[in-house]
C-alpha cells in the first residue's frame, strides 16, 4: 500500500478510537451505563481506548513523515490529522448524540480547516 494512503487510513482509525476515548464515556453515562462510576475508572477506561488510538498514530506518524521517506511534513500531517479529527468527530457527535446541531458557523468553521489543509500543501512562493 503506498504510504499516502496508509498513512491517511491509519489517521482516521486513530481518530475513530481517540474520539471514542475523548467523547464515548459521556455517551455512557448518558445512557446510564457509567453513570455511577467513579471517574478513576472512567479515566483508566479512556486511556485503554487511546492506547489502542496511538497503536495507529504513532505508526501513521513514522510512515507519513518525509523525515522517514514519508511524503508529508510534520506541519502537513498534523494539519491533515486536525481535518480527520474534525470530520470524525461530526460523524461521531451526529451519529450517537442525535439532535445536536450543527450550525452555520460550524460549518463555516469546518470549512476554514479544511482551507488550512489545502494551505499547508502548497508550495510557498519564492
Amino acid at each position: 500500500m503506498k504510504p499516502v494512503l496508509l498513512t491517511v487510513l491509519l489517521l482516521i482509525v486513530s481518530n475513530i478510537f481517540m474520539t471514542l476515548a475523548w467523547y464515548g464515556h459521556l455517551k455512557l453515562q448518558q445512557t446510564g451505563v457509567s453513570s455511577n462510576w467513579p471517574l478513576y475508572l472512567v479515566v483508566l477506561l479512556s486511556w485503554g481506548i487511546a492506547l489502542i488510538e496511538y497503536s495507529f498514530m504513532v505508526p501513521a506518524n513514522r510512515i507519513g513523515f518525509a523525515g522517514n521517506g514519508g511524503p508529508f511534513s510534520l506541519v502537513q500531517l498534523k494539519v491533515m490529522q486536525e481535518c480527520i479529527t474534525l470530520v470524525v468527530f461530526t460523524i461521531f457527535t451526529m451519529i450517537a448524540f442525535k439532535g445536536t446541531h450543527i450550525g452555520w458557523n460550524h460549518i463555516v468553521a469546518f470549512l476554514l480547516i479544511v482551507a488550512a489543509v489545502y494551505l499547508v500543501f502548497m508550495e510557498p512562493a519564492k
